[in-house]
């Protein structure tokens, strides 16, 4: 789903609002130059786009998240293995581990993720 795209600069933006929602659009717009160097313009070209694709809303110039920027991680993580890998997540950890190996406490947060599920 392309709306759960977001590239970098998105995300930085999105970080902004996550780590301090509910926060004014007026003070979104200086924020965003402080941290970024946006002209209030960048800000709500930015700001009505991430809203368009339901990751924030702006309602009587209060901005506030749709969900969560966990939410947003995990639903685009579940995302990218379906596209890239039909779903398989043995086929996303085969190809992942290829490259990078898991150290022993990694090992064991999956070996306790794994039974966790188990009884689901």
């Amino acid at each position: 789903m392309e709306q759960l795209h977001m590239g970098e600069i998105e995300t930085r933006f999105a970080d902004l609002i996550w780590q301090r929602e509910p926060i004014s659009s007026g003070e979104l717009v200086q924020l965003a130059d402080k941290e970024l160097g946006w002209k209030k313009s960048t800000t709500y070209t930015v700001l009505k786009r991430l809203c368009e694709r339901g990751i924030f809303r702006n309602e009587g110039g209060t901005v506030t998240s749709c969900m969560s920027r966990e939410a947003f991680f995990a639903a685009r993580s579940v995302n990218f293995v379906d596209h890239s890998f039909h779903g398989s997540l043995p086929a996303f950890l085969t190809a992942f581990t290829s490259k990078k190996k898991l150290s022993q406490p990694e090992i064991e947060a999956l070996r306790e993720l794994i039974d966790s599920q188990e009884g689901d």
